[in-house]
């Protein structure tokens, strides 16, 4: 649109000194109508342009908010998992001179810490309005 402004534009400038035998004077009135619709039209281009830049922005937006909420969870998730792999990596070592190793009930003991420290952070979250 932005070039046939500007041929609208010279073909509504032409004045008695550079009269062309092809462009009568009363088709002059017609280009200026013309020309008044491309501004028109230019306009509502840019308009559209700029309305659709704006849903663009918010869309990204959007997404940028669904994917941080997703994070948020599998950053809670592994925060929980973490102290738990740490103790079975402890405990998966193999070393001969652990005391719990020989204790008869440190197996169920280590579970249920491994459940209580699993248990605890979730409160402790959904206390924080995390989850």
């Amino acid at each position: 649109m932005w070039p046939l402004r500007e041929v609208f534009s010279a073909l509504t400038e032409i004045n008695a000194l550079t009269e062309v035998p092809l462009i009568k004077k009363a088709t002059k009135i017609y280009f200026r109508d013309v020309y008044g619709n491309v501004i028109q039209a230019i306009d509502a281009i840019e308009t559209y342009r700029e309305m659709l830049s704006g849903m663009l922005d918010i869309h990204l937006s959007s997404v940028s908010n669904r994917l941080n909420g997703i994070m948020k969870m599998l950053t809670i998730i592994a925060t929980i998992f973490v102290p738990l792999t740490f103790i079975t990596g402890i405990y998966g070592m193999n070393f001969a001179y652990m005391p719990e190793l020989r204790w008869y009930w440190g197996y169920p003991v280590t579970l249920l810490f491994m459940l209580a420290i699993g248990v605890s952070m979730m409160i402790y979250f959904k206390r924080k309005g995390w989850l």
